[in-house]
């Protein structure tokens, strides 16, 4: 039964990378990968809500996604969400980017969380896709904690791409294969 059960579902590889600018469509890309995928669905939030806004946006993704999508929400503990993960699952980590702020906002040590997370990813039974934001296409920020966090979300992408299977950029809604099929 697994067999028919994994033949009729769309290959999934066990890391993607789908990285975009702001609004360029990389959320909803990523979930259309997992939602193809005939497997549970697992999706962890590292965002935080500290305003109106942000909250009218998680209400919008949830409603968005539907009832059938596992919510785990943890700005920092991304490993203890992977490590609920099975063979039968496929998580959706949305975003890196949050994720890091979180980081460095909490004053927490960036390559120590950021080399775990790189294992736990490696570790996990199900495929895992995780969204980030494509941050080095900008001007040079005026502030050191801006350029702190631009270096370290670019050496955070690099590190995830290199691992990852299949990394996809979505640009206006279109992905386009950086690295394997999409």
């Amino acid at each position: 039964m697994d067999r028919i059960r994994n033949n009729l579902m769309k290959y999934l590889p066990s890391l993607t990378l789908v990285l975009g600018g702001t609004a360029s469509g990389k959320s909803g890309y990523a979930e259309s990968l997992c939602e193809q995928s005939g497997l549970a669905k697992i999706y962890v939030a590292t965002a935080q809500v500290f305003d109106d806004e942000m909250a009218d946006k998680v209400a919008r993704h949830l409603d968005q996604r539907g009832a059938n999508w596992t919510t785990i929400e943890t700005p920092l503990d991304v490993r203890g969400a992977l490590a609920t993960a099975t063979k039968n699952d496929v998580v959706l980590i949305d975003c890196a980017t949050l994720w890091l702020t979180n980081l460095i906002l909490g004053e927490h040590d960036v390559a120590t969380h950021s080399k775990a997370l790189l294992r736990s990813l490696t570790d996990c039974p199900a495929p895992v896709v995780i969204v980030s934001n494509e941050v080095g296409q900008g001007i040079v920020p005026d502030n050191a904690l801006s350029r702190r966090f631009r270096n370290a979300q670019g050496r955070l992408n690099q590190d995830i791409a290199a691992q990852a299977d299949t990394v996809v950029a979505v640009m206006a809604g279109l992905p386009l294969a950086l690295k394997g099929t999409v």
